[in-house]
C-alpha cells in the first residue's frame, strides 16, 4: 500500500513539473542563451564548482520551476536571483530544454 502512495505522489510530482514547461522549448536556442550559466555550472552542465550544482540531464520541469522561483525571489540565492530577474519564460523553457537534453551515464561505484 504505501509503494501505492509513493507512485501516486510521483506521478503528481511529475504532473505539475511537466506543466511548468507549457512554452514550446528549443533546446538549440537554449545552447545559445547559457553563456552566463557556464561560469558556474560548467560548459557542458557539470560544474566544476563545490557551490553550483550539475544541471545536465536535469528534469526539464524542475530547471523551469527552479528559474521562475529565482526571477520572482521564492526561492534565494543571491547569483541566481540576480541572473535569473532578466530571464523570460521563452529564455527558461529554453535553458531547461538545453539542459536536460544532455545525456548523463550513471555508474555504481
Amino acid at each position: 500500500m504505501k509503494k501505492a502512495y509513493a507512485l501516486a505522489f510521483a506521478g503528481a510530482l511529475l504532473s505539475s513539473l511537466a506543466g511548468a514547461t507549457a512554452n514550446a522549448a528549443d533546446a538549440r536556442a537554449g545552447r545559445q542563451k547559457i553563456t552566463t550559466c557556464q561560469a558556474c555550472h560548467g560548459l557542458d552542465g557539470v560544474s566544476k564548482n563545490p557551490e553550483a550544482p550539475n544541471l545536465a540531464g536535469q528534469i526539464e520541469g524542475y530547471l523551469v520551476k527552479a528559474l521562475a522561483e529565482y526571477k520572482s525571489g521564492a526561492r534565494k540565492n543571491e547569483t541566481m536571483n540576480i541572473v535569473a530577474k532578466d530571464l523570460s519564460d521563452q529564455d527558461m523553457a529554453d535553458i531547461a530544454a538545453y539542459y536536460s537534453s544532455i545525456q548523463v551515464d550513471v555508474l555504481p561505484p
